[in-house]
């Protein structure tokens, strides 16, 4: 069981002034701000973040009680969600995690992809959910943007790596999942393979709690997320970028409870033809000296999906 203490090593932030919309660019609340997310994501990989003026708690609302209609539709209905891609379309229980199906749309934000999938779903349409889920995936994705441009800043970067974090941007994959009540049986089967994520940033919501993720000193940290609030985890594209300072944590989730969990996340990530490189601002041959040399982003998914070693990121792109 983990202390109260490491429990509250997470920080929590609110991008928001109380009624007044997101913090103010260049502002000194804005560079504090940046200066926080980034010792966050160094130091734990990963933070909680409240911003009720952007994603208001009605809009969370919806978006679970639509997610509990989609995963309630028959298995067949489902099973029509289907993507050439890996880990794309819809993946139903499995041996593995017998408690756990989950859908995977791509790019939302940025495309009729929505509609099409709810379209596919209830043939006679289903405009507030389609709505719901592009404003929520816009949202994130809009936070996702946020947070990379702190990063450059507290890093004391030229503005022009805005450009270079807007291509770590530039992709994402929207991913609606559900976990049953696991049996009291069934305990070794209640919790998902420990990871680290691949791409550049994850931003998550739930509405059960069940995500822990290993700290510096390999203690499981069960997270509690804040009512209508978002943990954000740093992936593997960005602990390349920032030559080994940010920290891709590692972490998975346990189910005990007795409530069906469902959980909606953004992935972000560069394009397949996108070459990641370390700013040569991060780099400093007596303190951080060059880790990773430059890859392309495609290469390295293709080359992990060959063999899913976990870190396959230093096996890739490392010196």
């Amino acid at each position: 069981m983990k202390s109260e203490s490491e429990n509250m090593m997470i920080p929590c932030f609110d991008f928001c002034k109380g009624g007044m919309g997101v913090l103010e660019e260049g502002s000194e609340e804005w560079k504090e701000m940046s200066k926080n997310v980034r010792e966050a994501c160094e130091s734990h990989g990963c933070f909680f973040l409240k911003c009720d003026d952007i994603i208001p708690k009605s809009l969370f609302e919806e978006m679970f009680n639509n997610m509990k209609a989609l995963f309630d539709l028959p298995e067949e209905t489902k099973q029509k969600h289907v993507s050439p891609k890996p880990y794309r379309g819809y993946t139903g229980k499995n041996t593995l995690i017998p408690i756990f199906e989950s859908f995977v749309v791509d790019d939302i934000p940025l495309s009729d992809t929505a509609e099409a999938f709810t379209n596919l779903m209830w043939p006679q349409g289903n405009p507030p959910f389609s709505q719901t889920l592009k404003t929520m995936s816009l949202k994130m994705l809009e936070l996702s943007f946020l947070i990379l441009k702190m990063i450059v800043e507290d890093y004391d970067l030229p503005q022009h790596y805005i450009l270079d974090v807007e291509k770590l941007n530039a992709c994402s994959s929207s991913r609606l999942m559900k976990y049953e009540v696991p049996e009291k049986n069934e305990d070794s089967k209640n919790s998902t393979v420990a990871h680290t994520d691949k791409n550049g940033l994850t931003i998550l919501c739930q509405n059960v709690q069940g995500l822990q993720v290993l700290s510096r000193t390999d203690k499981w940290i069960e997270l509690e997320i804040p009512q209508n609030g978002f943990v954000v985890i740093v992936g593997d594209i960005l602990k390349a970028w920032s030559n080994g300072r940010l920290h891709p944590v590692t972490h998975r989730v346990v189910l005990n409870g007795e409530e069906e969990r469902y959980s909606f996340v953004l992935y972000t990530m560069p394009k397949e033809e996108t070459n990641i490189e370390v700013p040569h601002e991060l780099v400093d041959e007596k303190s951080h000296p060059l880790r990773y040399h430059s890859f392309n982003f495609g290469e390295y998914m293709s080359y992990f999906l060959s063999d899913f070693k976990e870190k396959s990121i230093e096996m890739f792109a490392g010196l």
